[in-house]
């Protein structure tokens, strides 16, 4: 890191930039020529100082009572990790680096002639903290797009799958595959320093989000179709190469909801348990790959990633019951016999939020720009008027509003792609800019093997055994 750090102050010296270094309340680059690596490098010395001043001011505070509730709970609402790419609050939502979604919307470069917000200034916002360019967003589309290869025994890997397993199957096995390259795990294995650890987790990470687009596009023409997979196109943003290897290029609307899709879904702070899982895998030094193909296997699950599936189907068949332009009774009876019938509304309710979900109001917003009279887009603006009033008379959520899942799927029926199975996917290509950027921070600010203490119901009757209530 010596050297590299060493080479970004010649560079600074030579273009005449006074050498400084922001902390993550910035909103620009310092260094607006250096790549995103080299400005990584020189904010990882402050962050270690932020870290242990932090530690030692607060280190011994208690930071809340843990509930026995809670170890039964699933840690609901237990705070136990550190993430710093967004935080979630209950009554605002989602804040990336301390940004709301319509403040990313606004500020992170486009393409041109788009309105949405690219992914890659969204990965540079997680990583650094700190509003990119449109210059240094180009060039980090250009080097995903040169790294954008995916080997050959992958390649066969994936061919190899009957069509019949699982996209997210599937996906999870090439990830985990491409561990065979990892340059973290080399230079692990040749004796490399703690210090230095975040320079090849860098490299892995950044291999790691570049080649998602062909490992999907791949197994997506393998199970559904669509003849040779094409070529990535180096001029081309991340989005746009990924709409390309998925067959819907010609779409210039499904191109610029792929770039809002993987923003708003990258990072939802580190409790879920995609996030959850890449975290704790990677912090027995598997390699990003070992732990996103983890990750992956936690968002397939139904209360996960794939919940946006079960709203689909949910709103098909309450149309092939009720029709389409149901009458409001219509809907409304149909919400109450899922509830009777002891199921849930699907997309409904969120273990944080205590709103309306920002991602949902986003997709909304974007579904009455583009797809305003499509039917099914309007099926969810009613139920959106309805299900928050009968979740409240019923008394089945302390959180009546939509989350995220309540509109995705929607707004990529629209534009052709029906194969829900599939979605999960998508879903993964965008949560990988998450768990990578915090893995890099956590190899680089040495954050330890998770161990949490585990109780048997057992030894927590004996712990309170001679306690007063």
């Amino acid at each position: 890191m010596a050297a590299l750090r060493s080479a970004v102050q010649k560079s600074v010296a030579r273009s005449g930039i006074a050498s400084s270094r922001r902390g993550f309340a910035s909103t620009a680059p310092a260094l607006k020529a250096a790549t995103l690596k080299e400005r990584l490098a020189e904010l990882i010395p402050k962050e270690l100082e932020n870290v242990k001043a932090a530690r030692a001011e607060h280190g011994k505070k208690s930071f809340g009572p843990v509930l026995v509730d809670q170890l039964y709970g699933g840690m609901r609402g237990l705070p136990a990790l550190i993430w710093d790419g967004s935080v979630l609050d209950a009554e605002e939502g989602i804040r990336f680096r301390g940004k709301t979604i319509p403040e990313i919307q606004e500020a992170l470069p486009k393409a041109p002639g788009g309105q949405e917000p690219l992914p890659e200034g969204l990965f540079w916002l997680l990583v650094t903290g700190e509003i990119p360019t449109a210059e240094q967003v180009t060039e980090l589309s250009k080097d995903w797009a040169a790294r954008a290869a995916i080997p050959d025994f992958v390649e066969d890997i994936i061919d190899r799958c009957p069509p019949t397993l699982h996209p997210m199957s599937q996906f999870s096995m090439a990830v985990t595959a491409l561990n065979h390259n990892s340059a973290f795990a080399k230079a692990y294995q040749n004796g490399i320093s703690k210090k230095e650890y975040w320079g090849p987790t860098f490299e892995d990470a950044m291999d790691l989000i570049a080649k998602l687009p062909n490992i999907a596009g791949r197994i997506f023409r393998n199970v559904y179709g669509g003849g040779k997979l094409p070529a990535i196109d180096p001029t081309k943003d991340y989005s746009h190469n990924l709409a390309t290897l998925l067959g819907f290029d010609d779409k210039p609307g499904f191109i610029e909801l792929l770039r809002l899709y993987i923003t708003i879904h990258s990072d939802h702070e580190g409790g879920n348990v995609s996030a959850h899982t890449g975290k704790l895998v990677g912090s027995a030094l598997s390699d990003p790959f070992l732990a996103f193909g983890a990750s992956l296997n936690g968002l397939a699950g139904p209360l996960h990633g794939l919940a946006n599936q079960e709203v689909l189907i949910w709103l098909r068949k309450m149309q092939s019951k009720i029709g389409e332009n149901a009458t409001d009774e219509a809907v409304k009876e149909y919400v109450w016999s899922t509830l009777k019938g002891g199921q849930v509304v699907p997309g409904y309710g969120h273990a944080v939020l205590r709103k309306t979900d920002p991602r949902y109001t986003a997709q909304r917003e974007f579904a009455l720009k583009h797809l305003p009279d499509d039917p099914l887009f309007k099926l969810v603006a009613q139920i959106y008027n309805i299900v928050p009033g009968v979740l409240l008379e019923a008394g089945k959520a302390k959180n009546p509003w939509p989350n995220v899942d309540a509109h995705s799927g929607v707004l990529l029926t629209y534009y052709g792609m029906d194969q829900m199975n599939f979605y999960t996917v998508l879903f993964g290509v965008s949560r990988a800019f998450g768990v990578a950027s915090q893995l890099i921070w956590d190899r680089a600010l040495g954050a330890p093997l998770e161990r949490p203490k585990s109780y048997s119901t057992e030894a927590i009757k004996k712990i309170f055994a001679n306690k007063s209530a």
